[in-house]
């Protein structure tokens, strides 16, 4: 008796259905386009950020030579200790001022406070303006030297030919005494340097300002 051959098929098998990966592959991309998205988003909210945070945790800390803001002379007062400070100046391209310390060198005792001046001329026969930035060296005793008061970080506005005082009330923290990396220290440098400001802010001069000499503050 002759039998049939006999046809086997794989009930197993099923047709691929393209839509449901179409589908996946879909959410997929979205996803990776919202990441991508979030971090260009982040990437710019941190590039406003950084410059802002950077000045903070340079105040803060005293890092690239940073010194720091005081409100008052210190607790202690001042040490025996002595260390000569050195004034430095210097004008960007592009503003016409004459910008120098009234001395180059002083020796001070550590703690003291102490009052030094600045004199800048404005040498162009139109109002200008400029802002000064400041930092110290060595850079590792920013976080010692101690201003009380001082012109930088503030838009000064010069008339034509003007001739400004500023004065500069600082000292040494005496703190530094205990950091035994700093006890062959024997010279700081304060440096400033005045930029143009482009877009100033109209202020009015009062009569005499600029030949007023301030006393300590």
């Amino acid at each position: 008796m002759d039998h049939e051959p006999t046809i086997s098929r794989d009930v197993s098998a099923k047709p691929a259905n393209p839509k449901p990966a179409k589908r996946r592959g879909l959410g997929r991309d979205a996803l990776v386009a919202s990441i991508c998205g979030g971090v260009v988003a982040l990437m710019v909210g941190a590039s406003y950020a950084a410059v802002p945070f950077y000045n903070w945790f340079c105040r803060a800390t005293g890092f690239n030579g940073t010194t720091q803001v005081a409100t008052s002379a210190p607790a202690t007062g001042p040490i025996a200790r002595k260390i000569s400070v050195r004034f430095d100046s210097n004008v960007a391209p592009g503003l016409p001022w004459k910008f120098e310390p009234e001395q180059n060198e002083i020796e001070v005792n550590i703690g003291e406070v102490t009052t030094v001046f600045y004199t800048v001329t404005n040498q162009a026969a139109r109002t200008t303006a400029g802002q000064a930035a400041y930092n110290v060296a060595p850079l590792t005793v920013g976080s010692y030297f101690q201003k009380i008061n001082c012109f930088c970080f503030t838009e000064q506005t010069m008339a034509p030919g003007e001739k400004r005082e500023m004065p500069v009330v600082f000292y040494v923290d005496p703190s530094i005494a205990s950091d035994h990396e700093n006890d062959g220290l024997n010279t700081i440098t304060l440096s400033y340097t005045f930029y143009p400001v482009k877009d100033p802010v109209v202020k009015p001069l009062a009569s005499g300002e600029g030949d007023k000499r301030k006393g300590n503050l």
